[in-house]
């Protein structure tokens, strides 16, 4: 398999949007030489944004992780991310003054609270009392027990009909070179079968995702089109995928969620062709 150097992928657009985890930074922090991308990229005057999935921390964090590890030009307007979308739904299908239980730590309850709705941590939910309790959010893998809370989540769900959001599709992520965890899009995808019910979802590889982000670039470049525009990830099955049916170019990095020697292996079989494939999103000055 053929990879090329971001560089001379890269130059060829006219914006570029990033996934965050195993193409900006990973879990010992920021992948080294990013820094470089950001400055070619600011001298080439080249806009660009970060699509994340994370839906657990709201825009003004996240930028601060990357600006407080000296990446200042990732300010907030530059971050697009799923809780963003999960934020608009809930300030439009539901009344203020309904509870939301949610399954995540304190802080991933920002967008719901942000949207003028109270909220119920699973732990706190009491199954014998869900008048007030008319919706729920997958929102983040942590903050919670897992021996105890999923399975409260499952019976809440049996018990009780109403609308679930699940506010980050990533059924895993990378926790070193080699091994994953479990994240938040795959746990709502194991209730989901367990229950036998859809629930709602957000974020990449879903169009809402890349409309947004499509539209935040024109607010730059107000003629650009969307074949001058590429999407950066290292997942096949949420940047990539996502970004192609969005007609936009695409480029894998092996940096993070595809392994270098199954990147070939995973492409024949799934399908999901990238336009370029990279070793990584940095380019040294």
């Amino acid at each position: 398999m053929r990879t090329r150097s971001f560089r001379s992928v890269v130059k060829n657009y006219r914006a570029v949007f990033f996934d965050a985890f195993g193409v900006l930074k990973n879990h010992q922090g920021l992948i080294p030489g990013i820094d470089g991308t950001f400055n070619y990229l600011e001298k080439k005057g080249i806009p660009y944004y970060v699509l994340t999935n994370d839906s657990s921390r709201s825009p003004d964090e996240l930028s601060n992780w990357y600006q407080n590890r000296g990446l200042k030009c990732i300010t907030t307007d530059k971050i697009l991310s799923s809780g963003m979308l999960a934020m608009e739904f809930f300030k439009t299908k539901l009344s203020n003054g309904n509870a939301v239980a949610y399954l995540g730590t304190e802080a991933s309850a920002h967008y719901i609270e942000t949207a003028g709705l109270k909220t119920v941590s699973i732990s706190d939910v009491d199954l014998n009392d869900l008048e007030h309790i008319k919706s729920f959010a997958f929102l983040d893998d942590e903050g919670f027990d897992w021996n105890k809370d999923i399975d409260k989540t499952i019976n809440l769900l049996r018990h009780k009909n109403m609308t679930v959001i699940v506010a980050n599709t990533d059924k895993n992520y990378p926790v070193n070179k080699n091994d994953i965890s479990v994240a938040i899009g795959g746990l709502a995808d194991l209730v989901e079968k367990i229950l036998g019910k859809k629930f709602i979802r957000f974020g990449k590889p879903d169009a809402q995702m890349f409309l947004l982000a499509y539209e935040r670039a024109m607010q730059d470049i107000s003629d650009i089109k969307r074949n001058e525009i590429l999407m950066v990830g290292d997942t096949l099955y949420t940047d990539i995928i996502g970004g192609n049916k969005f007609g936009l170019d695409t480029a894998l990095v092996l940096s993070g969620n595809t392994l270098p020697e199954m990147a070939s292996i995973k492409i024949g079989s799934t399908g999901i062709i990238p336009t370029f494939v990279c070793e990584s999103a940095v380019i040294e000055l």
